[in-house]
């Protein structure tokens, strides 16, 4: 069993002065141009392990995640944003942004513009997910980037990649999810795509982008080679096709219609049953999986019922011919039954069940998710303690740190240009009063 090695949080009111970072990627700053979920994702990952991630806001251009207002202990109004909004309150940024230094710059100051190079040339790493054109009118090119850091790892995050007739398309989570493919094959047989109901590909590009950094890291550690990054959140997505992209090239078979998509059944291997039934109370249901003759005898003993002993389900593949009256049963049987009691019951026969849990039951109620230490509290200058999502990754000597929450709005200023880029105060105050910060 892996040993936690997370060090314990700051207490209240703990100072939020940054110090040097631990772990792996200690020593690796990063010049952070992301917003949004794709970007801020990826680049949490890289601070939650160490990196020095500086945070680069624009105050007359807030973040969204700044400005929707997901607030502590208030009901949830995702996608109406805040017409006067707090941008330290923001529930969403401050999920994606723990662990990072914050600073504003003004880019279309030339002040602030001079100050951003040098903040890039005390860097190794830049990152930005614009819209394509914004860092080439800003004059930072790959080129640019090279001169003013030399060897620098410069990622781009975009939707389509920036290069290709869509390069210049802008996108958000939901976009790339119906461009890729996604979208059209989610749903149940006969009837209309269901979509995705987040930015979930926001989340699943972060990592495609955290990983081409990572590598880029350790390519340069063994080369002193620098790189240039270009990740495009459709490519990502199309990643997560390969089965259904195979039943086109290969088999001919459309993404919809007749009996495809097969909801929540699955057709490679022959699995039956497959999918999810109802249990006692409102809404409430198991997923259940079982792929060969054993898991079945498991189960019918579990079930313990005569229908089990059914010439049409004495195998694998006559189970899967028959799996509508399979789920009819099965349905039957589940509906009056506890989903956790069920699902522990049929864990030690050897079946693979598992009850469908809601947000709630995942944050508040899941022993597994609250013993392995996933969700936890940081305490913030202005909502307080509240409770945040970690990295589910685990390593049984490296550190993860989780040294600080979200900074508020240009908290690093005085701390970034002072002290790491050697600002004089003169000319520290020059930048406030002329608004380049």
């Amino acid at each position: 069993m892996l040993e936690s090695t997370r060090v314990k949080l700051p207490a209240a009111g703990a100072s939020r002065r940054p110090g040097a970072r631990r772990g792996p990627l200690a020593g690796v700053r990063v010049a952070d141009f992301c917003w949004m979920g794709v970007g801020a994702c990826a680049t949490r990952l890289l601070a939650d392990f160490g990196a020095e991630v500086i945070r680069i806001e624009d105050r007359n251009r807030l973040d969204m995640p700044r400005r929707l207002p997901i607030y502590k202990g208030e009901a949830r109004t995702y996608g109406e944003e805040d017409a006067n909004p707090d941008p330290n309150k923001g529930g969403l940024f401050n999920n994606y942004n723990r662990n990072k230094l914050g600073v504003t710059i003004n880019m279309r100051s030339p002040k602030g513009r001079a100050l951003a190079d040098r903040l890039i040339a005390a860097s190794s790493v830049v990152t930005e997910n614009f819209a394509p054109g914004v860092m080439e009118r800003w004059g930072l090119t790959y080129e640019r980037l090279n001169q003013i850091s030399p060897d620098v790892i410069y990622a781009r995050m975009s939707g389509f990649g920036h290069s290709g007739p869509h390069a210049e398309y802008r996108s958000y989570g939901p976009v790339v999810q119906a461009v890729c493919g996604l979208s059209h094959i989610s749903g149940l047989p006969g009837e209309e795509p269901s979509g995705w109901g987040l930015s979930y590909m926001d989340n699943e590009a972060a990592f495609f982008n955290a990983s081409a950094l990572l590598t880029a890291i350790y390519h340069r550690g063994l080369t002193g080679q620098g790189a240039e990054i270009d990740v495009a959140a459709v490519e990502a997505g199309i990643n997560l096709l390969g089965p259904v992209l195979l039943e086109v090239s290969v088999n001919g078979r459309s993404t919809r219609g007749g009996d495809y998509p097969t909801g929540n059944r699955l057709e490679h291997p022959n699995a039956a049953p497959h999918g999810v039934y109802p249990c006692e109370g409102q809404d409430r249901w198991i997923a259940i999986a079982v792929f060969n003759d054993a898991e079945w005898a498991a189960l019918a003993a579990e079930i313990g019922a005569d229908w089990t002993a059914d010439p049409r389900f004495a195998s694998q593949a006559a189970r899967f011919a028959n799996q509508d009256a399979l789920d009819a049963h099965m349905a039957d049987w589940t509906k009056g039954q506890d989903r956790y009691g069920l699902m522990r019951r049929l864990q030690a026969a050897g079946v693979a069940a598992g009850a469908v849990q809601t947000a709630e039951d995942t944050n508040d109620h899941d022993p597994q998710i609250a013993g392995r230490g996933l969700f936890f509290e940081m305490d913030h200058p202005v909502i307080g303690e509240a409770r945040f999502e970690g990295t589910p990754i685990r390593f049984r000597e490296t550190l993860q740190e989780n040294w600080r929450s979200g900074p508020l709005l240009g908290e690093d200023n005085a701390y970034v240009f002072k002290e790491l880029l050697g600002v004089a105060e003169d000319e520290y105050q020059d930048l406030v009063m002329e608004g380049a910060l």
